[in-house]
C-alpha cells in the first residue's frame, strides 16, 4: 500500500512540472550558447568560399540532404503500410515531401496537420492520426540506434537501444498514448479529444517489427550525417576525424533537436549540441563554419523541394 500512495504521488510531481516551459527554456538557453560562441568567435570565421574547389562538396551535401528527406517520406510511407493501410501509388511521399518544410513554422505541429488531413481524405481518422504521432519515435529509434555504436567509447550507450524495444505490435499502442499525452498541441489544432481507450479501433498492425520504416529511418539520419560531414570536412580536411565519434554526437544532437518543439527544425538546439558534445576536438571557427553551412543547405533542401506547395498555399490566400 505505501509502494502505491509513494508511485501516486510521484505522477502527481510530474503532472504539475511544466515540461514545455522547460523545452523553451532548453531552447532558448541552447540558442544563446550558440550565439554566444558564434559572436565570440566572429573575427576568425570567414564565409568566403572557393566554388572551383569548395562548391563540389558542398553540392554533394545538399544532394544528401535531399536524399534524406525522400528516404524520411519512404520511412512514413512504410509506417502508414504497417498500420494496415496499402498504397498503389506514391502521393504520399510527393505529399511528405512537399509539407516538411511546415516543420520550420512556430507551433511545430502544422506538417502532422497537413499529413494527418491528407491520409485522413483516403483512409480513417486512427490510421492518419497514430501514423502521424508516431513517425518522430521512429526517427529517435533510428538517430539513438546510430549514437549507441558509441558503445566503443562507453557502455553508458548501449540503453539508447530501449526505444526499439517499444517498436513493436505489442507495445506500440503504449507508446502512441505516451506520445498522445505530449502532443496536446497537435490534438487542439486537429479538434480531437484525447483518444483514451481507442487506439486499437480501425488499426490493423500487419507484422510483429516494422523492419522497412526503422532501416528507412536509420538512412535518413545517416544521410543527414554524410551531409553534415562532407560540410566539416570541406573546412577542416583532417585526417584525424574519427567518423564513429562524429556521427555519435551528430546523431545525439539532431535527437535532442528533434524533442524539443520550441526549436524548428532543431535550430539552435542541435548547432548547441554539437559546440557542446564535440568541444575542443575541432577548432571552434570551423565548426561554426561548418554547422551554419550545414544548416542553411539542409534548409534550403527543403524549401526547395517544398516550394510548389508553400506556392499553392501562399496562392489561396491571396
Amino acid at each position: 500500500m505505501r509502494f502505491n500512495t509513494n508511485n501516486q504521488t510521484y505522477f502527481k510531481f510530474l503532472k504539475k512540472i511544466n515540461f514545455g516551459g522547460l523545452k523553451s527554456i532548453f531552447f532558448f538557453s541552447s540558442l544563446s550558447y550558440f550565439c554566444i560562441y558564434f559572436f565570440k568567435n566572429i573575427d576568425q570565421i570567414s564565409f568566403d568560399i572557393n566554388l572551383e574547389r569548395e562548391g563540389i562538396n558542398l553540392s554533394l551535401s545538399f544532394l544528401f540532404c535531399v536524399l534524406s528527406i525522400y528516404l524520411n517520406a519512404f520511412a512514413w510511407k512504410y509506417i502508414v503500410k504497417w498500420f494496415g493501410k496499402e498504397f498503389e501509388s506514391n502521393n504520399l511521399i510527393s505529399f511528405y515531401v512537399l509539407t516538411n518544410t511546415l516543420k520550420y513554422i512556430p507551433g511545430g505541429v502544422w506538417h502532422f496537420v497537413e499529413r494527418f488531413n491528407f491520409i485522413k481524405k483516403i483512409s480513417n481518422p486512427q490510421i492518419a492520426l497514430y501514423s502521424t504521432l508516431i513517425e518522430p519515435y521512429f526517427m529517435l529509434s533510428g538517430s539513438f540506434f546510430l549514437a549507441s555504436m558509441g558503445l566503443i567509447f562507453s557502455p553508458f550507450y548501449f540503453f539508447l537501444i530501449f526505444p526499439l524495444v517499444f517498436l513493436n505490435r505489442k507495445f506500440i499502442f503504449l507508446v502512441l498514448k505516451r506520445i498522445g499525452s505530449f502532443k496536446r498541441r497537435v490534438f487542439e489544432v486537429l479538434r480531437l479529444p484525447n483518444l483514451k481507450g481507442q487506439f486499437e479501433e480501425r488499426i490493423n498492425i500487419i507484422s510483429f517489427f516494422p523492419f522497412r520504416a526503422l532501416l528507412l529511418e536509420i538512412g535518413f539520419v545517416l544521410s543527414k550525417f554524410i551531409g553534415f560531414y562532407i560540410c566539416l570536412n570541406t573546412f577542416y580536411a583532417s585526417n584525424t576525424l574519427n567518423i564513429i565519434f562524429l556521427l555519435v554526437i551528430f546523431s545525439l544532437s539532431w535527437s535532442l533537436g528533434l524533442v524539443v518543439p520550441s526549436a524548428p527544425g532543431g535550430v539552435g538546439v542541435f548547432e548547441a549540441c554539437i559546440l557542446l558534445f564535440i568541444g575542443k576536438s575541432i577548432p571552434q571557427n570551423i565548426i561554426l563554419i561548418s554547422l551554419v553551412y550545414f544548416r542553411v543547405i539542409s534548409t534550403s533542401a527543403d524549401l526547395l523541394l517544398s516550394l510548389p506547395f508553400l506556392i499553392r498555399k501562399l496562392s489561396k490566400r491571396i
